[in-house]
């Protein structure tokens, strides 16, 4: 603060100098104000940003960690699934080979029995081989989008049941009789519309 003596006081020139000093005070004050309020305002925005750095950093960190996760599990899976294909691939191959070599033209009649057993045998080797591998496929794609739709197998015993189910020969056997029953039914209502209006 400025500190003015008595004579000072009373001369005029001496108060405009005081007055011209606090007022460039005043604006050098002002001009401190508004630097310091620049500072704050800049570092205000440095933390929101360095803040925001934090955030996006964090949640990439573990995105990217738990993506790396799921792509290798998805990748071992994958190379899982590509080996079972190639084994089955294999191993179709084999037995489709052996049934393509079966020529029953060229069997000797005296050894028939024997060539068709041996036939046969082939046959259902092959039939055991394909189901085990179908299952594990399926097994192995229960969890996976798409699926390998291999065809079914029947079992040695073709044709009886036709591979339905008890519940699905019941459904059969019901849209088989619902005509009958119908028929029955608008039958007894004529019968005994018939007796009403005899009586």
């Amino acid at each position: 603060m400025l500190e003015l003596s008595e004579e000072e006081g009373m001369s005029p020139e001496h108060l405009d100098s005081q007055v011209q000093k606090a007022q460039e005070q005043l604006l050098q004050l002002k001009r401190q104000s508004e630097q310091i309020e620049k500072q704050k305002r800049e570092l205000e925005e440095l933390s929101r940003r360095q803040e925001e750095l934090e955030r996006g950093r964090a949640e990439m960190t573990d995105k990217l960690s738990r993506s790396l996760v799921i792509l290798e599990r998805e990748g071992y899976d994958s190379q899982k699934k590509l080996e079972q294909i190639r084994t089955t691939h294999e191993s179709f191959t084999q037995h489709l080979a052996l049934l393509e070599a079966i020529e029953p033209k060229s069997w000797n009649p005296a050894e028939l029995p024997k060539e068709l057993s041996r036939a046969l045998s082939t046959v259902d080797d092959a039939r055991t081989e394909f189901s085990q591998q179908r299952s594990r496929l399926e097994a192995g794609n229960s969890d996976q989008s798409a699926d390998l739709d291999l065809p079914e197998t029947s079992s040695g015993l073709s044709g009886i049941g036709g591979g339905k189910t008890f519940a699905q020969w019941v459904g059969i056997g019901f849209a088989v009789t619902l005509p009958l029953i119908i028929f029955g039914i608008i039958a007894l209502l004529v019968f005994f519309w018939m007796t009403a209006k005899g009586q």
